[in-house]
């Protein structure tokens, strides 16, 4: 829990105390209600972050009784990921009883505060990729709450839940490199988190394998208006790669259809692969090659570590890595109807 100056959990008092302000200022704050100066507010902040509070009622379920409840942090809901991962994570909190709050973290201005209210509401917290900075993540922590890392690097205490990302990336550009594509480009940004970090390195570790060094990354956000925008810049150039390794599918999906309806073969011209397997990798003509991460699985485990975590059955941290698979298909230069794939190692 919060740490207060006798080393007991850390209340409304000891953050009044620390900022220098009344109870009642201090409570409007943390409450956001009725009018507080800015400077006010800057003060509770930094009283509540320096004490790691968490309001009381948190305190209260962590320590007595549970809301049976749980708290899924993510940083945006867009794109098809998010809908299976949720689906995952949902299904199995509800045939064990716990609902799930959802908190969406792209946009908002104060997404600490969010977060440490919903911490006064839920169980415990599962936390994805970047939706929360390393800051709030150890505050969090310190103040005893429950937590679940998905797509983030390990930190101590916390459990974490990922799937492989940096071998089954080398496995797909060794596969590109040795049917002869030796201009590839890596898009997608590799400081935007984790899985994409390690994405990239096992792009660059194939290239290092054969005496190449890997290209700069066309760092864009992983979204369609992002991939359409990377093809569309390729086709203006004089000189264009021979393929393209987007580090997820709606990338790779939006470039794919700006080269088809543009005349550029796929995989003739310019090989094209993404990441996820999302539903429509299937379908479209030519298929998809990608990188098929279970993410309904990765829902469902994060679900039980925490419930795991909560109900005490557990109280070491565990961290769980997720196969993955290389799904080839024809936008790689497969036989046309021919799909292989490949397990990755763990």
């Amino acid at each position: 829990m919060a740490s207060g100056p006798t080393g007991r959990p850390a209340t409304i008092y000891d953050v009044a105390a620390l900022a220098k302000l009344s109870i009642a200022t201090v409570s409007r704050v943390l409450q956001g209600t009725g009018p507080v100066s800015a400077k006010a507010r800057a003060r509770v902040d930094q009283a509540a972050q320096e004490l790691n509070y968490v309001p009381l009622r948190a305190a209260r379920s962590l320590a007595v009784q549970r809301h049976e409840a749980h708290g899924l942090v993510l940083p945006d809901l867009a794109g098809p990921f998010y809908g299976d991962l949720l689906m995952g994570y949902e299904r199995w909190a509800g045939e064990h009883g716990q609902s799930v709050i959802i908190t969406v973290t792209h946009g908002n201005p104060d997404p600490r505060r969010t977060v440490m209210d919903l911490a006064g509401r839920v169980d415990g917290i599962v936390v994805h990729g970047n939706a929360l900075e390393l800051p709030a993540i150890e505050g969090l922590r310190k103040a005893g709450v429950p937590l679940v890392l998905i797509a983030h690097p390990p930190i101590r205490g916390c459990d974490s839940v990922r799937t492989e990302s940096a071998a089954s990336a080398e496995q797909l550009t060794t596969r590109l490199l040795d049917h002869g594509r030796h201009n590839l480009l890596f898009v997608g940004d590799p400081a935007g988190g984790y899985d994409v970090a390690e994405r990239h390195a096992g792009f660059a570790k194939a290239h290092a394998l054969r005496g190449l060094r890997a290209p700069e990354p066309v760092r864009v956000p992983l979204t369609e208006e992002a991939g359409r925008t990377v093809a569309e810049q390729l086709l203006r150039a004089t000189t264009r790669p021979d393929g393209l390794v987007c580090a997820n599918d709606e990338l790779a999906l939006a470039a794919l259809t700006v080269f088809v309806a543009n005349g550029v073969g796929v995989p003739d011209d310019v090989v094209v692969t993404g990441w996820d397997d999302v539903m429509a990798a299937r379908y479209v003509s030519p298929g998809l090659t990608t990188v098929r991460q279970p993410m309904a699985e990765l829902g469902r485990v994060a679900a039980q570590r925490l419930h795991e975590r909560v109900t005490g059955e557990r109280s070491r941290a565990r961290n769980d890595v997720l196969a993955t698979e290389v799904v080839l298909r024809d936008s790689c230069g497969t036989d046309r109807g021919m799909q292989k794939e490949l397990r990755s190692n763990r």
